[in-house]
């Protein structure tokens, strides 16, 4: 802003003359600027990848400790940053995650730091009962509704559990006396939880298993009998075959959610025989502090914005939540599931004893650390000072900016990220749109943006970034345009998803076509092609 200031001041003070009313030390000009972030974010998250100036970290997903070959494929895609989540998995399978990295690297060559990314205070739900023991049988059809693949189903003898496992719908144990009555091409009935009769053609058969076949949807429960072809051979569904659903509270808008202090299993709203309601629906929440700083009034908004309400009661133990916002069809609220208050004071420390425990871990096996739910420049200083007890000052501190305190005093918070030789700035966008509405998160995104560049500080823009196509394979239209935005960040985040490897090509693609055309919140005028020199071409 100085340097601004002065490149207008010196020639207007020429044209009048006067002199020019500078005085003070001179301000970081635009090329200092640009340079001092450069550097900072070269300490922060490693070399710049060839061809673009973003960097992309990816979350590791659990089987990056199981399967040797993911990481490599992933370094190959373009990765440069690993991040890893302890909220998740254990140190067994962190070490796992390292030991595939380290290989990685000495492989291909390229250069890949790793973030560890620290839990924080889990605001969450507590578990819900059970839903029912069922499974759903559902063969593969076309649009005609002509049936394309059978369901495959093994039934195997009690004392030889493991069986064929691709394409395999579900396992069932029978006795041995009722596998022998099997043979191939015969058959097994049954009638289904609804009372449909359903039946199994037997495609092979041996002392070990038999696997049938099922071209009509079923509902299995235990306790079902299934009856064989041959003889009168039966066998009865075993509970232990049939997992319980998970279990989820539909709540609608006007529903009254009593949130409790314990985390006993919640359960949906009680009713008589009338059908009227007679018992709230209750569920826990694993921080019980939190009962001690919400007021009536506050609201409340449950997994990622999907649920909100407001706070109609508040008591020691409990808090009533009157539900205000939900889809047409009211929505499902499961356990495990986020919780934000946006307008409460809460008064958590970002740093938990667990946390605490993990820095010499962190400090041992990574590069970064990221600090979660920060809310104030106290809680970067608690983390520091802890830091520099274990003498671990070279290790890069990434605060995540997910709720409205932390936006609010954003200033002071990058004040004091600045004592420390190397730091940054995650913008945890999942969290900030419920925090602060996602109609202002386009804004909020942006002075952050803003604000991080004059402290020259580098910042990772994370959260749902190409997250349909990391998980369906085939991005949307906004995200194509969410991802070239992206460009204006030091570092984009992907999450963990079946076609992972892909996302982080198109990112990488994105990303270097991007880099002539934005840098920061500037535009930069690169010579303009016309759509058919370069569009693909079959």
């Amino acid at each position: 802003v100085l340097a601004s200031l002065d490149a207008v001041l010196l020639p207007l003070s020429q044209l009048a003359g006067r002199p020019a009313p500078l005085g003070g030390r001179p301000g970081i000009g635009f090329d200092e600027g640009r340079a001092l972030l450069s550097a900072h974010t070269l300490d922060l998250l490693g070399p710049q990848p060839r061809g673009r100036d973003t960097r992309i970290m990816v979350t590791m997903p659990p089987e990056a400790a199981t399967d040797p070959d993911l990481i490599p494929r992933l370094l190959e895609a373009g990765m440069d940053v690993m991040r890893i989540n302890l909220a998740h998995d254990a140190p067994e399978a962190w070490e796992a995650m390292l030991d595939h990295r380290r290989r990685a690297q000495e492989q291909s060559g390229r250069h890949c730091r790793v973030l560890m990314d620290l839990a924080g205070p889990k605001l969450r739900t507590g578990p819900i009962e059970p839903g029912p023991r069922v499974i759903r049988l559902r063969p593969r059809r076309d649009e005609l509704g002509r049936v394309t693949q059978a369901v495959r189903v093994w039934l195997t003898d009690r004392r030889r559990p493991s069986g064929p496992a691709s394409e395999i719908g579900a396992t069932f144990q029978v006795p041995r006396r009722f596998l022998g009555a099997l043979r191939a091409g015969g058959s097994v009935r049954f009638d289904d939880a609804r009372g449909r009769r359903r039946e199994l053609r037997i495609l092979e058969a041996s002392e070990r298993g038999a696997i049938g076949t099922l071209e009509r949807t079923a509902y299995v429960v235990p306790g079902i009998e299934l009856r064989a072809e041959r003889g009168s051979a039966t066998a009865r569904i075993r509970e232990d075959d049939v997992p319980a659903l998970e279990g989820a509270i539909r709540l609608r808008v006007g529903d009254l959610l009593t949130v409790t202090r314990d985390l006993a299993p919640g359960h949906p709203a009680v009713g008589d025989a009338n059908g009227e309601t007679t018992g709230p629906a209750t569920i826990g929440c694993t921080l019980p502090e939190v009962f001690r700083d919400v007021r009536t009034g506050d609201a409340v908004w449950f997994d990622d914005g999907r649920l909100g309400g407001t706070a109609e009661e508040v008591a020691a133990d409990r808090i009533g939540v009157r539900i205000v916002h939900a889809g047409p069809d009211g929505a499902k609220l499961r356990g495990g599931r986020g919780i934000n208050l946006p307008e409460t004071d809460l008064h958590l420390d970002a740093l938990t004893e667990e946390d605490v425990a993990l820095l010499p871990f962190v400090q041992d096996h990574a590069g970064l650390i990221g600090l979660s739910f920060v809310r104030s420049a106290e809680d970067v200083a608690a983390l520091q000072v802890h830091l520099e007890k274990l003498g671990a000052e070279d290790l890069g501190i990434l605060a995540k900016i997910e709720t409205a305190d932390a936006f609010r005093n954003l200033p002071g918070i990058l004040l004091a990220l600045l004592q420390w030789p190397t730091c940054g700035v995650m913008i945890a966008r999942g969290d900030l749109a419920v925090e602060g509405g996602y109609r202002r998160l386009a804004e909020v995104q942006e002075e952050i943006l803003w604000l991080c560049e004059a402290a020259h500080l580098p910042v990772v823009w994370a959260t749902q970034v190409l997250e349909g196509m990391a998980k369906r394979g085939t991005p949307s239209r906004a995200e194509i345009t969410d991802a070239a935005m992206s460009a204006r960040a030091e570092c984009v985040m992907l999450n963990k998803g079946p076609h992972i490897e892909e996302t982080i090509r198109t990112l990488d693609d994105i990303l270097r076509r991007m880099r002539e055309h934005q840098t920061k919140k500037q535009s930069r005028l690169r010579r303009l092609r016309s759509w058919y020199e370069d569009w693909p071409v079959d």
